[in-house]
């Protein structure tokens, strides 16, 4: 495998693959840039992204029931010739023998992206994958401030719009976990601000962080503190103001991932030290947040992160009332396994 350095990748995609490379591997905790880069990688390598011949879908859940299957798909030839390309999504089963088998064999012109979750180091897909000199690994991790401040200038000023310094600081600090929330988020701000030259604080106060104050923080504090009947209430109140589940998922797992960041950086560190040294946190969200950190423990917020991301890729694939019900019963089940450690 020649390992992509996150400097690297976004060069990668627009040039695309080495034409040696057989499999390209997408992963990472971050479920919308494993998706926006799989679907660039895909729409750069396929002929023709609407020929269902030179372009083939494929569910990780049906390689696992049949192996062999990526093989044939990557063996046979278009209807009208040239190269084709496959697009695998994950699902819950483990498909690595299907990725084993395309690996050892010789497909004439396939050209292969593999759409995956969060694998850890041990997993057999990544595993192979780094292993083999025809795969290509390109991992996805939650922006940080340098590449979410870059993300934001770039998308509003591909809208014709600048913004003000202290006004993107604000935006910054509202975005992060999820790369498709944080450009949702941006979107809907460029389309407040349209007809003007600049976004600017009261712009992101107004469409941004009246979410975060008013609803998303209530909602994701009362899930990980274990309060039920409030996070349902507040579940209720998220879907009536037509908020998008997506943003409930995005910032559930940003904060799932800032307890654990938490956790992980002084793991010997007392709760009410740990919300001491957390930069940026709202006087109002202290005392629930501390009764988090004593409440969770690494190991079950790891379950967390990763039930998390799964309710995301199951809302990306559902329509709106499906998708809000994903979203909430996600946030219930964390609300319930909080409450069961209240002891």
């Amino acid at each position: 495998m020649t390992a992509v350095r996150p400097g690297d990748i976004e060069g990668l995609l627009r040039r695309g693959p080495d034409p040696r490379i057989l499999l390209v591997l997408v992963y990472g905790p971050d479920i919308g840039l494993v998706a926006d880069r799989a679907a660039r990688l895909v729409k750069g390598m396929a002929s023709d992204p609407d020929d269902p011949f030179a372009l083939v879908k494929l569910d990780g859940d049906a390689l696992a029931s049949d192996p062999g299957r990526l093989v044939d798909e990557a063996g046979t030839i278009g209807l009208f010739g040239g190269s084709r390309t496959i697009w695998v999504r994950s699902g819950s089963r483990n498909y690595a023998p299907a990725v084993d088998a395309v690996l050892k064999s010789e497909p004439d012109g396939a050209c292969i992206v593999v759409e995956a979750g969060d694998l850890a180091k041990s997993s057999p897909l990544r595993a192979l994958c780094e292993k083999s000199s025809r795969a290509l690994a390109i991992p996805c991790y939650p922006d940080d401030a340098r590449t979410l401040s870059e993300l934001i200038e770039t998308t509003l000023r591909e809208r014709g719009l600048g913004i003000d310094r202290d006004a993107r600081e604000l935006l910054a600090q509202s975005l992060g976990a999820d790369r498709r929330a944080s450009l949702s988020e941006i979107d809907k701000l460029a389309l407040y601000a349209q007809g003007r030259e600049r976004v600017e604080l009261d712009d992101v106060e107004a469409i941004v962080c009246d979410v975060g104050a008013s609803v998303l923080n209530t909602l994701i504090d009362a899930s990980f503190a274990g309060r039920m009947a409030e996070t349902e209430r507040e579940a209720r109140r998220f879907r009536q103001e037509g908020l998008d589940p997506s943003a409930m998922l995005g910032a559930a797992l940003r904060h799932a991932l800032a307890l654990l960041n938490a956790k992980l950086d002084d793991p010997s560190a007392s709760a009410s030290t740990l919300v001491a040294n957390w930069r940026g946190l709202h006087f109002r969200r202290k005392s629930l947040v501390e009764t988090q950190l004593a409440r969770w423990s690494p190991g079950a917020l790891r379950h967390a992160v990763a039930a998390l991301q799964e309710s995301v890729l199951a809302c990306r694939r559902a329509d709106a009332d499906l998708a809000h019900a994903h979203a909430s019963s996600a946030l219930l089940r964390i609300a319930g396994e909080a409450a069961r450690r209240r002891g």
